[in-house]
């Protein structure tokens, strides 16, 4: 039997809601005047709803959002964020993990946890490299990523892992994190969902290779996430971050990782590969014997309308 799973990711879910004065001290003053004078007309609702009408009549078992659902990390906008995720299924048939755009500033961080909780509840990892209870996540409030990750969900024969990599920054920095305690924590459920013989497929929002971003936009602990894959493994690796899809790889003990990029799931500008779209993988048999295909659907070529875009080569 097959699974289905759908990858959407960067909505950034508009219109923006009004700010309070106070709520624009600091990053968020450079971010609203950032979408007020330009990023809105690039992220289509429109488009984004014609998306999700895709996914929908495709039937996936399972959807994955990778962050940037929302722009400048306000609460309100996180309101939106959860009734919208609401319209795409039942919670337990979608996963979410953050981005930089929702993790935008120190006083995001208190309310990604509890906005988000019912679109990351799963296993927590059941032991660390030395055999004790791993922790999770670190704390919201120190600038790390938030708490809750990694987890992961079991739906047949596929283990979906979930990591956050979205983390406050400053003025014009779009970077994430991961940090040692939640990379430690993804070792335990990769090795553990490998033992139960699943296909291991991660969820991240920021491009974990070390040459996939410059310094300001990249992963900043991604050579220590690449040693992870190295040790451990996984059977794909799936990201946002990017506004484009893309095919990379990563090594790990069995040979290379696809690593793949859904483009933005609203934009309706840029190059082909940029504009609204989504992707669709079937995964079929178990961690030993397994076969993941993948295609990409979204805005087609000089076209308002949502169609195939052919098949990706993992």
């Amino acid at each position: 039997m097959s699974f289905i799973l759908a990858h959407l990711t960067d909505p950034h879910i508009g219109p923006l809601p009004k700010p309070r004065r106070r709520d624009l001290i600091g990053k968020r003053v450079t971010g609203y005047l950032n979408w007020t004078s330009g990023r809105r007309l690039v992220h289509d609702m429109d488009a984004l709803r014609q998306v999700v009408a895709d996914v929908k009549a495709h039937h996936p078992h399972h959807i994955a959002v990778t962050g940037d659902i929302s722009n400048i990390g306000l609460p309100a906008e996180f309101q939106l964020a959860g009734s919208w995720l609401e319209t795409l299924g039942p919670c337990e048939n979608v996963s979410f993990v953050p981005g930089n755009h929702d993790a935008y500033v120190r006083g995001s961080m208190r309310h990604l946890a509890r906005a988000f909780a019912p679109w990351t509840r799963g296993e927590p990892a059941r032991l660390d490299l030395e055999g004790e209870a791993a922790k999770p996540g670190l704390k919201a409030d120190d600038g790390q990523p938030v708490e809750g990750y990694p987890y992961m969900k079991v739906r047949g024969n596929v283990a979906l892992i979930g990591l956050s990599s979205g983390v406050p920054t400053p003025f014009f920095i779009a970077s994430g994190l991961l940090g040692r305690p939640q990379i430690e924590a993804c070792e335990a459920l990769l090795i553990d969902a490998r033992q139960r013989g699943l296909v291991r497929i991660v969820m991240i929002h920021h491009p974990p290779q070390s040459a996939a971003a410059g310094a300001a936009r990249g992963l900043r602990d991604a050579r220590a996430f690449e040693a992870l894959i190295r040790r451990a493994g996984a059977e794909l690796i799936i990201h946002g971050h990017s506004h484009r899809r893309s095919v990379a790889h990563m090594r790990g003990p069995d040979g290379l990782v696809p690593v793949v990029s859904a483009p933005s799931a609203s934009a309706i500008r840029g190059a082909p590969r940029h504009r609204a779209g989504y992707l669709l993988y079937e995964v079929t048999g178990n961690a030993s014997n397994f076969k993941i295909e993948a295609r990409a659907r979204g805005l087609l070529p000089g076209s308002s309308t949502i169609g195939d875009l052919g098949p990706i080569r993992l």
